[in-house]
């Protein structure tokens, strides 16, 4: 067996970042979570499958839940929120907030790099469409009226979404996200 540094072993052992031990600032996480570069979108039949068919109209049709009738607007625990098609991780519980709207609504994504943002002229009205990158899932829209500091609503369809809290993290791949709610926890 290779030997360790002492240093990453302890790292690896307490679950901190190496540079976390020397007193370093350790950085943002990017794309984390389940390898996305080996990602391959489902078929149509086994996102059928996979898939409520809420899930499924919503995700794969453009489709919209009702408000105020779905799993997470109205969720206050911590944790991240990833796509239901991929895994992908896009928002979080520290960036939620309640719009009135009975969707769930986020002031920001957790990583701009798995979010596409396209002009969106159904309904009679011009909007901006968000989807996930790599599951191309429909996830909602994003309004310029939400609150400080970024004056933006991102409006998504729980459907879309797959809620994962703090304590599962470690245990679902997405470790890297725990720090995120520990910075934020009061003394």
């Amino acid at each position: 067996m290779k030997s360790v540094h002492p240093i990453i072993l302890a790292a690896l052992i307490i679950g901190v970042s190496a540079p976390a031990l020397y007193g370093e600032a350790t950085p943002a996480p990017t794309t984390r979570g389940p390898a996305m570069a080996d990602f391959k979108k489902p078929s149509d039949e086994e996102l059928r499958q996979k898939l409520t068919p809420e899930q499924y109209q919503v995700t794969q049709h453009e489709s919209t839940e009702r408000p105020f009738h779905n799993e997470y607007w109205d969720n206050h625990q911590a944790g991240i929120y990833v796509d239901v098609v991929s895994g992908e991780v896009l928002f979080s519980s520290l960036d939620k907030f309640d719009s009135g709207t009975g969707w769930p609504s986020f002031t920001k994504p957790l990583n701009d790099d798995n979010i596409v943002r396209h002009e969106d002229r159904k309904l009679f009205t011009t909007r901006v469409e968000v989807r996930s990158k790599h599951g191309d899932s429909h996830l909602g829209h994003v309004f310029d009226d939400g609150p400080a500091p970024t004056g933006q609503r991102y409006c998504m369809n729980s459907a879309s979404l797959r809620f994962i809290p703090v304590d599962r993290l470690e245990a679902e791949g997405y470790g890297e996200y725990v720090a995120l709610f520990q910075k934020s926890a009061k003394p």
